[in-house]
């Protein structure tokens, strides 16, 4: 975040909690995770017991504005494992790095009819993630210094528009690769139906060559798409579908030439507690090239081993399955779920099979805390390496 815009923010609150002091509201949200990775090719195994803390507050709004502002705390209890800037080498990467960072300042104001205005380091997430996310799952979240405007005056439609120039990324201020910078803008429009939601967006996505990487490039590119997605109940089963379609070239600036398109399609049935799913998932490659998302929460796609952050070059072609059981108020717990999913890799260019991950997980919530055990297998058949990672967590939001 540039000085102007911290110190624009800094100043703002000052005047905030004087006059709405006795409207602030804590933020509170701590994690502790436990993360074991067995990886081909890596002798050691990771073990990495992390504890995460965010801590702030939002303030009540003066002249239509509210000032957030959170600080985030990563910490390692156990650290066997490569958190990429610990120097760990010998162990499988486990991307959450000791930090203290500002995680969140933003001002934001309603004071335009329908319009909602955030200036300043905040959280991001744009429909499924798939472009824009937050990476909520690491344990240092993805936040962006942006400015960024909604607005609803049209019925059934919103308008979202964001100008950006850092991504703070997962790995940390103290990683070379833990901040991207360069000017991008995300433009997303969505019209409410009775059978579901359309969605259409243009994302222009500028990246300045990471410092220290010998032969890195500017990774610029504009990408247009449509997104579908809806529910309807047919008898006692309700029906969710989804489809989207994306294609993506380069921008002036970007020295490589790509034409790449992404689809998606996915239907599940859910009856009673019970749900059963299938999808496909297709970014294409054309042997230099794979579509790229570098915004997105990449941990919700292809898997949660994260063999695929980096879209192979000859594309994927994910086929999945996935099921799951949810209970509302069982036993002593609030919820209570378990969901499984298994996918087929292929590439998308040429006929070669990747492999396979089977991705189970179980999960309950009683009051403010959230229990979490969580396993992802993947096994290699013509690309990348057999990996079995597996998660023990307890996460308290107040």
């Amino acid at each position: 975040m540039n000085n102007n815009l911290r110190g624009t923010c800094l100043a703002v609150g000052i005047a905030l909690g004087a006059v709405a002091h006795a409207e602030v509201k804590p933020i509170v949200d701590t994690r502790l995770r436990f993360e074991s990775v067995e990886q081909d090719g890596v002798v050691q195994t990771a073990d990495a017991l992390t504890l995460r803390a965010r801590l702030g507050f939002e303030s009540g709004k003066v002249a239509g504005t509210a000032l957030l502002a959170e600080g985030e705390f990563v910490r390692p209890i156990v650290e066997d494992y490569n958190s990429t800037t610990n120097g760990n080498v010998a162990y499988p990467v486990v991307a959450d790095p000791r930090s203290s960072e500002l995680n969140r300042l933003q001002l934001s104001n309603s004071s335009l009819p329908l319009t909602a205005v955030t200036i300043g380091r905040q959280r991001i997430t744009l429909d499924d993630h798939r472009f824009v996310g937050n990476v909520g799952w690491r344990q240092n979240e993805q936040t962006f210094d942006a400015i960024r405007v909604v607005n609803q005056s049209v019925p059934h439609m919103t308008l979202d528009v964001t100008y950006l120039d850092q991504v703070n990324r997962v790995f940390g201020r103290d990683s070379v690769q833990g901040r991207y910078y360069g000017d991008s803008v995300l433009a997303n429009v969505s019209y409410d139906t009775r059978p579901g939601k359309l969605t259409a967006f243009a994302y222009r996505v500028a990246i300045d060559p990471i410092a220290g990487v010998p032969g890195a490039v500017r990774d610029a590119s504009a990408t247009f798409g449509l997104r579908y997605a809806g529910a309807r109940s047919i008898d006692a089963v309700k029906v969710s579908y989804i489809a989207s379609y994306a294609t993506q070239h380069e921008t002036a600036s970007n020295p490589l030439s790509f034409d790449l398109d992404y689809y998606l399609g996915e239907l599940q049935a859910a009856y009673g507690p019970y749900s059963l799913g299938a999808g496909v998932e297709i970014l294409e490659g054309d042997g230099a090239k794979g579509f790229t998302t570098p915004l997105a929460t990449l941990h919700k796609f292809q898997g949660w081993a994260d063999k695929f952050l980096t879209t192979p070059v000859d594309g994927i072609d994910d086929r999945y399955l996935t099921a799951g059981i949810s209970r509302q108020h069982w036993a002593a717990f609030d919820a209570l779920s378990v969901a499984a999913s298994y996918h087929s890799y292929a590439a998308e260019r040429g006929s070669v099979r990747y492999g396979a991950e089977a991705d189970l997980q179980a999960q309950a919530k009683w009051r403010q805390l959230t229990g979490t055990l969580k396993y992802a297998n993947y096994r290699a058949a013509n690309l990348l390496t057999d990996t079995t990672k597996w998660w023990l967590q307890v996460e308290y939001v107040w």
